[in-house]
């Protein structure tokens, strides 16, 4: 029985502490206000994360430190470099494995589907932040100082996801019309997070793994529209209503709301196809993606609950 300490509940960090406990391992998950699950095997500490000092010594005997945190989205650029830094630290001090949750921001706007190998070009702030995050990871690693690593993942679906889905789905399944700057029609990766969470335990206990990023295994990708579609199949919903928000929209909507703002920089993930490739972790890791009607239905199943 090993001690994994997780920072961050949200759906990741909740996901990856539900399944180390379900295996028998120990867990102590950090969160400022001491949430998570409820579970015999998982110890919930109040804390801040980014003070080096006390996350290190709460990470002191672990076998791996997973960082499943998320500043707020237009926060990024002043939250996350202590917390990154902290945990960073904090791993090297413990002698525990750095597993990073990471996503596609670093890539910036691509014309093919993304690999590992994709050139991090990235010009806006949020993949800029991302980028420095791991560049920094990656050179502690080659310095013999740290072992690290990170998976990355496009959008989620899953009970509790927080990303486009949770802003499209539950309209259309109330039969209301959706509004966003969206090409409904154009190819998109979606990722389970219970993918996640089984890619990231993976990553940070296979050797294999350490000082590189991994793509989650996601199924093959499928416009938003279809996604919809299902959805409303699933529950009996009449066909989506979906209609494309011109980009000036958005810009202007940035004006008075701070999240929206943010939104301009990740814009063109949803205005062309968006495709990752994440064969390399199925063939080395073993790892294969949960079939997206299942972690559709199970999506659908959180939201009418």
């Amino acid at each position: 029985m090993s001690l994994h300490v997780i920072v961050g509940a949200g759906p990741v960090g909740t996901a990856t502490a539900r399944l180390l406990a379900e295996r028998g391992e120990r867990v102590r998950i950090v969160t400022r206000r001491g949430t998570g699950p409820e579970h015999p095997a998982v110890e919930r500490v109040a804390a801040d994360a980014a003070d080096p000092a006390r996350l290190a010594e709460l990470t002191q005997g672990a076998v791996a430190l997973h960082n499943c945190a998320n500043p707020a989205y237009h926060r990024w650029a002043a939250d996350w470099p202590p917390l990154a830094g902290a945990l960073l630290t904090a791993a090297e001090r413990a002698g525990a494995v750095l597993a990073t949750v990471g996503n596609l921001y670093g890539y910036g706007p691509v014309d093919a589907p993304m690999t590992e190998q994709t050139p991090l070009r990235a010009t806006g702030t949020k993949g800029g932040v991302r980028n420095r995050m791991w560049a920094e990871a990656v050179a502690a690693h080659r310095a013999g100082r740290v072992r690290v690593t990170e998976v990355r993942a496009s959008d989620y679906l899953g009970a509790d996801a927080t990303s486009l889905p949770m802003l499209v789905l539950p309209r259309v399944l109330n039969g209301q019309r959706v509004f966003l700057p969206v090409t409904w029609d154009a190819p998109h990766t979606w990722t389970y997070i219970g993918d996640v969470a089984r890619t990231l335990v993976t990553a940070a206990t296979d050797e294999r793994a350490w000082g590189r990023a991994w793509h989650v295994p996601s199924a093959p990708a499928v416009p938003m529209r279809e996604l919809a579609v299902r959805a409303a199949a699933l529950v009996g919903a009449p066909a989506p209503k979906l209609t494309r928000m011109p980009y000036p929209v958005l810009w202007a909507g940035g004006v008075v709301d701070p999240f929206t703002r943010e939104l301009r920089e990740t814009a063109h993930q949803f205005a062309r196809p968006f495709v990752m490739d994440s064969t390399t972790a199925t063939t080395t890791l073993g790892i294969e993606p949960t079939p997206l009607d299942r972690s559709l239905r199970e999506t659908v199943q959180a939201l009418r609950r």
